[in-house]
């Protein structure tokens, strides 16, 4: 399985790492049966993302995923960060191999995740403006 150069910066010296311990959201997102869980911290000023960490829990891949997406959605609007997709996150890292592209799905998610935090936290309903996050029942990737 070949990763391509941007997956190994991004697993080798991966960015945003660690917590907010004042969060304005957090969420978590993952399959403890193939291994891979992301927790991501958002901090909103206003309606932007000011800043992100994650902390992820999986293969090279799931950490690669996470720190490109933290860094596609830093400095963000909030209705920004919510249209990242999972291809996004791939076409960023140069792509992954077939086994791996749940990985970007749980990046997807996790952003998803802690912006419906954001939002409860706030009082508001986040299902209109986040949509659905569906549960990661089933991956396709080889056990870690």
């Amino acid at each position: 399985m070949a990763y391509s150069e941007k997956v190994m910066d991004h697993f080798a010296n991966p960015r945003n790492v660690g917590e907010i311990p004042d969060a304005s959201g957090i969420g978590e997102v993952g399959n403890p049966k193939c291994g891979d869980i992301m927790r991501m911290y958002i901090k909103v000023d206003g309606d932007v993302i000011s800043d992100v960490k994650f902390k992820t829990f999986g293969c090279g891949a799931a950490i690669a995923t996470s720190s490109m997406a933290t860094e596609l959605i830093k400095g963000k609007k909030i209705e920004d960060a919510l249209k990242l997709t999972n291809k996004a996150v791939m076409e960023a890292l140069d792509g992954l191999p077939a086994v791996k592209v749940h990985c970007s799905v749980l990046a997807e998610q996790a952003i998803k995740a802690a912006v419906s935090d954001y939002y409860k936290k706030k009082g508001i309903d986040p299902a209109p403006l986040v949509g659905d996050i569906p549960e990661c029942e089933s991956c396709e990737c080889d056990l870690h």
